[in-house]
């Protein structure tokens, strides 16, 4: 059931509701793998940071650099510019969840159609031009919301002032998210079962009587 927030993006409100489920921005680490194709540690670190958050029931504190300040000031612009060229009317959007998943799309168009704005370097927005394609490295973050929100198309825009726009429309990648959803699903199992671990970490068994635990901490080698 897709459920859609119209509160601010970054504001406490989004963060409550993205906490202790997986989201589009991070579907990327979800689906690494390390070495050799061993655990990753960005995909671990995610894993115990949403545990955390369900754990304790406060969102993890979040993490900004210049390059994501500068996104959040250029997006409005990309957003104009964006509105002219296509004529297309953007609907602001907070956060859509669906499920154990979530995404924060910077704007639905239509009943089928999304936008997601990106800030890069000219050096950066040139190597775009030049492709003339999604950023691949953007490729699981508009997949994972064209997923979450159960829309069609979305439409990646790439802005820096003074130059030239770069839009990019992708469609839904049937194959890619079917691959998307097998490694949510598996993360999510493997969250519930580190989350009910770490509740009952330190639970004594039920086999074991409150007499037998009392007698266990009277012991020399476990009394503190």
């Amino acid at each position: 059931m897709i459920q859609i927030f119209d509160c601010e993006q970054n504001s406490p409100e989004w963060y409550a509701c993205r906490s202790g489920i997986p989201t589009a921005s991070k579907f990327h680490t979800v689906m690494a793998s390390g070495r050799g194709g061993g655990e990753s540690k960005t995909r671990e670190d995610y894993l115990y940071d949403l545990a955390g958050e369900i754990i304790t029931g406060e969102p993890t504190e979040s993490y900004s650099n210049a390059h994501m300040e500068r996104g959040h000031v250029h997006e409005p612009k990309a957003r104009e510019m964006y509105s002219f060229i296509t004529d297309a009317e953007i609907q602001l959007t907070g956060f859509i969840r669906n499920g154990d998943k979530g995404a924060s799309p910077d704007g639905l168009i239509g009943d089928s159609g999304m936008f997601e704005a990106k800030s890069k370097l000219p050096r950066l927005l040139i190597k775009s031009l030049m492709r003339d394609e999604v950023p691949p490295e953007h490729k699981a973050q508009c997949q994972g919301a064209l997923w979450v929100a159960e829309r069609e198309w979305i439409d990646i825009v790439v802005y820096w002032p003074k130059m030239p726009l770069f839009v990019k429309r992708a469609y839904r990648d049937s194959p890619y998210i079917v691959k998307m959803a097998s490694a949510v699903k598996q993360f999510n199992e493997e969250l519930a079962e580190i989350v009910e671990k770490v509740r009952r970490y330190g639970t004594p068994p039920e086999s074991v009587s409150e007499n037998d635990v009392a007698a266990l901490r009277q012991h020399p080698l476990t009394a503190g």
